[in-house]
């Protein structure tokens, strides 16, 4: 710790963002990061405490060594402080700009100050790193001559792979879109996670170091999963959860009603300039001049709001079914928990400043989609819920009477979150399944019922975040090296 008053003297101080109705014009990042004088300032803050809970369950999936870097970055050490981060997590460009950082909500400062800035140390030091040179392409020097395949490439799969290269191992990445990054690539939005300077830069540098990359193959459509099993060493499946949970009220079938997913998949694929997506067709969901309401919270519905801004909507309501969180932690979520409360993220900020209010509804549930007449969407009917729970059992939404509204909507999304993998993949390989639906193998092993196959990610835990993705890709790729080689030197 080199200033050991740091904590007590220095103020918090975050990236700056954008105003919010000038950065809603563009899909452009909308972030500007300090100068190198005030992020070491911002490295002085953090603590040197005897128990780090950054480190700890509550905080940071990927055991980044926090403290040590923090300091390093402090004393403007930036390579060595490069070292120590990369040695944890292999993508910290990405949860640099996208985690929602538990780190911090288990930061001891943060129990009485402002926690220290750990995710923008972070995003800071990898983004130098890359600027100085350092992020240069490590080739293996001895290839053991063992074949893997990994299915998918979101961060997971990505991880994994990218272990596994270094190991020395022969690795192919299978991908079903057109581009490599899943998730990544796909469902965060640009303004989040640029695709070109930050994803497509990794994804260069990654194929500079060996790895295969095959994308518009869908395993288990245009190429039999078995067939992978018997012509590689070992399989990696990490295929996400993308089986979206549906809304299955009457109306549902209306033209305007979309997964978040085609919704954001389409938003991005027009901003590459794909064909049929310049000039959106009746099929392809586009916000421009429509009334859009997002059902779903969370990061996904929150991205819908953005995109939909930037897309010129007429108006954004976003309907959450659960209520309103706490202004600040309660007994249900003391520190070193993850609080979980009331927040404007980037979207709702944005559509406050262009609509003057917080775009989001809480204990509102959706009742029926209005049919305009010629089967498509014209609006929707809801009703407003009351959270009750009896002795024993979980809490449930009660509809209050008298509370139905009727809502103006041209297009919804539906961001109520993912119910597990796509069944394609596992019923192939007739691969045991969790209570969830989620591809059986047990944390930290990865082992399917089936010999040399292996799960990863949200495919295996369920819908998560991107910092347990990498986590779980690291821990498959450890499990698949020491099944090839057995043993490993892999962390």
């Amino acid at each position: 710790m080199g200033k050991p008053t740091g904590f007590i003297e220095i103020e918090r101080k975050g990236v700056i963002d954008r105003d919010p109705r000038t950065r809603i014009a563009d899909f452009k990042e909308f972030h500007t990061h300090l100068d190198e004088s005030a992020r070491r300032e911002q490295g002085a803050r953090c603590m040197d405490c005897g128990v780090p809970f950054c480190q700890s369950n509550y905080g940071c999936p990927v055991d980044n060594l926090i403290p040590e870097w923090n300091d390093l970055v402090y004393h403007g050490r930036w390579e060595e402080a490069w070292l120590r981060l990369m040695k944890t997590n292999n993508f910290p460009e990405y949860t640099g700009r996208v985690c929602p950082a538990p780190c911090e909500h288990a930061c001891v400062l943060g129990i009485n100050e402002p926690a220290v800035s750990i995710k923008d140390n972070e995003c800071h030091i990898i983004d130098r790193a890359y600027d100085s040179g350092l992020m240069e392409p490590r080739i293996p020097r001895v290839r053991t001559g063992k074949r893997v395949a990994v299915v998918g490439s979101g961060p997971s799969g990505l991880a994994a792979a990218d272990q596994l290269n270094h190991a020395g191992h022969l690795v192919t990445v299978f991908e079903r879109q057109d581009r490599i990054g899943g998730l990544l690539m796909y469902g965060i939005p640009n303004m989040k996670l640029d695709k070109e300077s930050v994803v497509e830069r990794r994804n260069r540098l990654m194929a500079a170091e060996g790895v295969a990359f095959r994308t518009g193959v869908h395993v288990g459509v245009d190429l039999r999963v078995a067939d992978l099993v018997s012509e590689f060493d070992a399989v990696i499946l990490a295929i996400g959860a993308t089986k979206a949970r549906d809304l299955p009220v009457p109306g549902r079938d209306l033209k305007g009603v979309y997964f978040a997913m085609e919704f954001l998949t389409a938003s991005q694929k027009r901003l590459f300039g794909a064909p049929g997506y310049v000039e959106p067709d009746a099929d392809v969901p586009y916000a421009e001049g429509k009334d859009v309401i997002v059902i779903g919270g969370g990061d996904t519905g929150t991205d819908c709001i953005g995109t939909a801004l930037r897309q010129g909507a007429r108006s954004v309501t976003a309907f959450e079914i659960m209520p309103k969180p706490p202004s600040e932690r309660t007994e249900e979520m003391p520190w070193p928990a993850f609080a979980r409360v009331y927040t404007k993220d980037y979207a709702h900020e944005e559509a406050e400043a262009k609509f003057g209010a917080d775009p989001r509804h809480f204990s509102i549930m959706t009742k029926e989609f209005l049919d305009r007449g010629d089967g498509t969407l014209g609006g929707l009917r809801t009703v407003r819920v009351k959270w009750e729970k009896e002795a024993g059992e979980r809490p449930k939404p009660v509809e209050i009477p008298g509370s139905e509204e009727e809502w103006r909507a041209d297009l919804v999304t539906l961001a109520m979150g993912f119910l597990g993998p796509e069944d394609t993949v596992p019923d192939e390989l007739e691969l045991e399944r969790d209570a969830r639906s989620n591809i059986r193998a047990e944390f930290e092993d990865h082992r399917t019922s089936i010999p040399g196959v292996f799960a990863a990610g949200d495919a295996r835990r369920g819908q998560s975040l991107v910092v347990w993705a990498i986590k779980e890709g690291r821990m498959a790729a450890r499990e698949a090296d020491r099944f090839l080689m057995g043993r490993t030197a892999l962390t």
